[in-house]
């Protein structure tokens, strides 16, 4: 296999209860689930392209974007981050159109569990990808709420009691608090609700377990960079989150490199 193009976040599904990956290369896309234990090769081609406009770009902002994008495309609208600071329930968007199609849909408050439980939020429509993209094993939606503002609003409230960032390095190495029972957790954090957001609550959502087509977790890993090394080739030891696991405790951010352009070879 060879093939070129622009990478971009690996798309996701679940088959036989374990997680498949297709990395997507312009319109193209590759299973490279499939090539778990393999010697595959990344090179980057020294071009990065906007995925908003398409244009070239000396240097990529938020995973992606050239300048003028960063600061108006709607898909890097501060509230992408910050959720709470949604303003498109009173009107405000760079794009309604953007925002009533991405903003004002129903959202998901959830815990998940990539390293320790963590509480976050994603649209409706991103379930399980949401999880996936970050590593989780378990996780269980806590509430649905009508916008992006309120999820952000009660995801700022549990951020009190519940870390709401991934450690990166222990998602990868596979080091995981299987102590941790997801559904307790979930019951402690309707506790810590004010009352005017336990209306939200979904008591019956299950709890969900993710598996990943990994061979062997890296024990130290060390991060792989396109800016600093054009041409990456080993064993294909796995893949978790949006990350290739290679041979030699190395692994490479995929979605951290969304628009290089890249030629990809396997055996």
């Amino acid at each position: 296999m060879n093939i070129s193009g622009n990478i971009s976040k690996m798309k996701t599904s679940i088959e036989n209860d374990e997680v498949v990956y297709e990395l997507r290369l312009n319109n193209e896309l590759v299973n490279i689930s499939e090539l778990v234990g393999k010697t595959i090769t990344l090179e980057y081609q020294n071009q990065i392209n906007c995925i908003a406009c398409g244009k070239k770009t000396s240097k990529s902002f938020a995973q992606g974007f050239c300048y003028n994008c960063f600061q108006t495309a709607p898909q890097a609208e501060e509230c992408v981050l910050k959720p709470e600071t949604c303003r498109a329930h009173l009107g405000e968007a760079r794009d309604i159109e953007f925002a009533e199609a991405h903003c004002l849909i129903p959202h998901y408050v959830y815990l998940a569990i990539a390293s320790g439980v963590k509480v976050g939020i994603t649209r409706h429509t991103q379930i399980p990808t949401r999880w996936i993209d970050q590593g989780a094993s378990k996780a269980i939606i806590i509430a649905e709420v009508p916008n992006r503002h309120i999820a952000g609003v009660m995801e700022v409230h549990l951020k009190q009691y519940f870390a709401d960032k991934t450690n990166w390095r222990a998602m990868l190495k596979n080091v995981v608090a299987n102590d941790i029972d997801i559904a307790s957790e979930k019951l402690k954090a309707i506790e810590h609700l004010p009352d005017e957001l336990k209306q939200y609550v979904m008591a019956d959502a299950k709890e969900w377990t993710l598996n990943y087509p990994v061979e062997t977790y890296p024990l130290k890993p060390q991060s792989l960079t396109f800016d600093k090394e054009a041409k990456i080739s080993g064993t294909l030891k796995g893949i978790k989150g949006q990350y290739l696991l290679l041979d030699n405790d190395r692994v490479l951010n995929i979605r951290k490199h969304n628009g290089y352009l890249v030629s990809v070879q396997a055996d």
